[in-house]
């Protein structure tokens, strides 16, 4: 698992210290920042979730471009904003400056997250899943440290000064950076084609593969429901009585086991078919949301939050590499900022719909309902995108 392509390692480090910077910029800071400048929790919730439509938008129009012009300077751009933007925080006074700054703050990740995917499934087709796992695990120890890190200097210090940390550490990310390799050998190609031309080829390449819509809203659908998880779980732990504590706790396992399992979910994938190993994910996450009301203490939430990391490892690696396969190569980067802008939607849309559920059902309706419906969406997606074994590994 050590021995990856040229250049794999510094993209390695280069994104687990852009994204652990730009989680500690996150929480639990900007909830924080943005209530001391007068906003409202609805303001609040548009504040954390702006940057994320940003990436609904921007994703699937970022892939196309560097389908086109090469990925590496949409690679250094990106790094360019995040190490320029958090320095621009200490100037924000009112809740709606904060916003837009969140929007362009946004757009770095809009950038990196298609791109990097991109570099990563163009480096070979040999073990791509189990590469595509080990990669995310870069991407995903953010969630781990990020919030306690900055939770300890806002211990001693202010938002400011959590703010100038993360783009010092932005800045550090340019080090690894420099040994990125970048495959170049289909732009003189694509460029031979007139702007306009390329875009229309990659919207209808796009929206006709069925595998990409397929693994598009099943990322919508899972995402949707592990956002609502981060939303709500809180309450409903102190409702059933485990206390905060327990929701914390929950959320560090899902992570640290969704991390642990991913290299071996995505050399799964690539040995036993990715069809077989998305459906036992699921089977996994689904369960776990269905069981989880009726768990009577808090060390069975913690295990089932096991459960819920395991299907989380098992089904992401297989989902991307799926779209590496079956995607056009002159028009990866395209796909990839689709299904990126699709997962991004669940995002968003998975609080609000479960939100608007929780006004009218009690939890102990809600969450199995979810799991129930997660399921059900996930096995009607891959029996019309795999009656013949189409979603296995070519």
């Amino acid at each position: 698992m050590l021995r990856q392509p040229s250049g794999f390692w510094g993209l390695f480090a280069t994104d687990m210290i852009v994204r652990a910077a730009y989680q500690m910029a996150k929480s639990p800071v900007l909830p924080i920042l943005a209530a001391s400048l007068g906003a409202n929790k609805l303001m609040i919730g548009t504040i954390i979730g702006v940057s994320t439509l940003t990436g609904t938008v921007f994703k699937p129009i970022v892939g196309m471009l560097s389908d086109r012009y090469g990925r590496r300077i949409f690679f250094f751009t990106a790094l360019l904003l995040f190490a320029g933007f958090p320095f621009l925080y200490r100037f924000v006074h009112t809740p709606d400056q904060l916003v837009w700054m969140r929007v362009l703050h946004g757009t770095a990740t809009a950038i990196f997250g298609p791109v990097t995917l991109a570099i990563v499934t163009e480096m070979s087709t040999q073990s791509r899943g189990a590469r595509l796992g080990l990669f995310e695990m870069a991407r995903g120890s953010g969630h781990l440290i990020a919030p306690a890190v900055a939770g300890f200097i806002l211990a001693w210090s202010s938002p400011e000064v959590v703010f100038t940390v993360v783009g010092l550490m932005s800045c550090a990310a340019f080090v690894p950076a420099l040994f990125v390799r970048f495959d170049e050998s289909r732009r003189e190609a694509v460029e031979r084609t007139s702007f306009l031309a390329e875009l229309i080829d990659g919207v209808k390449h796009a929206a006709t593969r069925r595998e990409l819509w397929f693994v598009g809203m099943l990322e919508f659908a899972i995402y949707g429901s592990i956002y609502s998880l981060k939303a709500f779980l809180p309450i409903f732990a102190l409702e059933a009585g485990y206390g905060v504590w327990a929701a914390g706790l929950f959320f560090t396992f899902q992570e640290a086991t969704h991390l642990l399992v991913r290299p071996f979910g995505g050399r799964l994938g690539d040995r036993r078919g990715y069809a077989p190993t998305i459906a036992f994910g699921l089977v996994a996450i689904g369960g776990a949301l269905v069981a989880l009301p009726s768990a009577p203490n808090a060390s069975v939430l913690l295990a089932l939050a096991v459960v819920v990391g395991i299907g989380q490892g098992l089904t992401f690696p297989s989902t991307v590499a799926l779209i590496g396969n079956r995607i056009a190569a002159s028009h990866i980067g395209m796909g990839l900022g689709f299904y990126g802008a699709l997962r991004n939607g669940g995002k968003v849309a998975g609080p609000i719909i479960v939100g608007a559920l929780l006004q009218v059902f009690a939890a102990k309706l809600v969450f199995p309902g979810l799991g129930i419906a997660a399921l059900l969406v996930a096995v009607a997606l891959l029996i019309l995108a795999a009656p013949r074994g189409r979603v296995q590994t070519p």
